[in-house]
């Protein structure tokens, strides 16, 4: 403690965090998952950890196994009416149009300029890769990251007219809080472009950069004006989208989560692969059904297509979570 001149005496800042930090865990530990109803997906979370990090329950796991991946896309973050880096892509190609006459008779791009959704949705994250691939090629790194943030900070959702930082679920980030709390590590899972989501992944979710493992493109290291940068390159490297997220699992954190969370069939088999793991699983479906509070669409959808998933959830004892009837709340407020 420290005496101040009037004779009163301070804790240190890093102490006043601290003893924050613990009345917040506290608080969540009393009270879990707030924007949660009653009900059974949440009572199934909430058992779940209970168990897992309770010495002495046959169901216990060491901390260093506790291990959570999320999908992002429309299990963080909305995804209708389009990816959000599909948004983004399909603004760059438009605002670097003018330098490229070749683009109006090429797809993607062509589609992108034409604003045909349905056409760059039906591309598949190899699409969206190739869409933000090209403009950007040669650039660095450290220089696509400026452009996303600057894109983000003017850039709104074309129907609810909110910035798209503001559109993840407050039901989620709590989950990603209560799994933290318990001695998890989180990590995002997503098929979409790693260097985008970077971006924003620890002021939204407080998922550090290098816990983040999405689709890539290949990169070179180089010395540009004396300095050492990370330059892009015009050619895919990864996709981590379907079968690909399992394998990215296991190239990126290896070893084997014990709880998965997503939306879609894109998700599928890195649900299969957390939950056939030897002891207690948890497998975990968003399923958007509230189109009064966000959208509603499962199997026709061409964005988070939710129908192999959907029929087998029950069989593999997957939770599958209603948005319209487990959600108190769905958009959490601005960070």
């Amino acid at each position: 403690m420290r005496e101040r001149r009037d004779g009163v005496r301070r804790a240190p800042g890093r102490v006043v965090a601290a003893l924050a930090a613990a009345l917040v865990a506290a608080a969540t530990a009393a009270q879990p998952l707030p924007s949660w109803n009653d009900g059974p997906a949440k009572r199934a979370i909430v058992q779940f950890v209970t168990d897992a990090t309770t010495p002495g329950h046959p169901a216990f796991v060491p901390a260093a196994e506790r291990i959570a991946v999320f999908d992002n896309d429309g299990a963080l973050w909305s995804e209708q009416p389009m990816y959000f880096q599909l948004a983004f892509a399909i603004d760059r190609v438009r605002a670097l149009a003018p330098a490229h006459p070749e683009w109006k008779d090429t797809q993607p791009f062509k589609a992108a300029l034409e604003g045909d959704v349905k056409a760059l949705a039906a591309s598949g994250e190899r699409g969206l890769l190739e869409l933000v691939m090209a403009p950007h090629a040669g650039i660095t790194s450290d220089e696509l990251a400026l452009v996303v943030r600057e894109w983000a900070e003017t850039a709104r959702h074309p129907t609810l007219r909110r910035p798209y930082t503001e559109l993840t679920y407050a039901p989620m980030r709590e989950l990603l809080e209560y799994l933290r709390a318990g001695g998890f590590k989180t990590y995002i899972v997503s098929g979409g472009g790693v260097e985008f989501l970077r971006v924003f992944a620890e002021k939204l979710y407080g998922v550090p950069p290098e816990q983040v493992i999405g689709s890539s493109i290949k990169t070179r290291y180089e010395v540009r004006d004396g300095g050492p940068v990370i330059v892009r390159l015009p050619e895919i490297d990864f996709i981590d989208d379907k079968a690909g997220k399992p394998v990215g699992i296991h190239k990126f954190i290896g070893r084997r989560p014990i709880a998965a969370f997503g939306n879609s069939d894109g998700d599928f088999e890195m649900l299969e692969w957390t939950t056939s793991g030897p002891g207690r699983r948890l497998g975990l479906i968003v399923r958007h059904d509230d189109e009064v509070r966000e959208f509603a669409y499962d199997r026709a959808s061409a964005i988070g297509r939710l129908d192999r998933a959907l029929d087998e959830a029950g069989r593999r004892g997957w939770v599958v979570v209603s948005m319209k009837t487990d959600w108190r709340v769905v958009f959490a407020p601005p960070r």
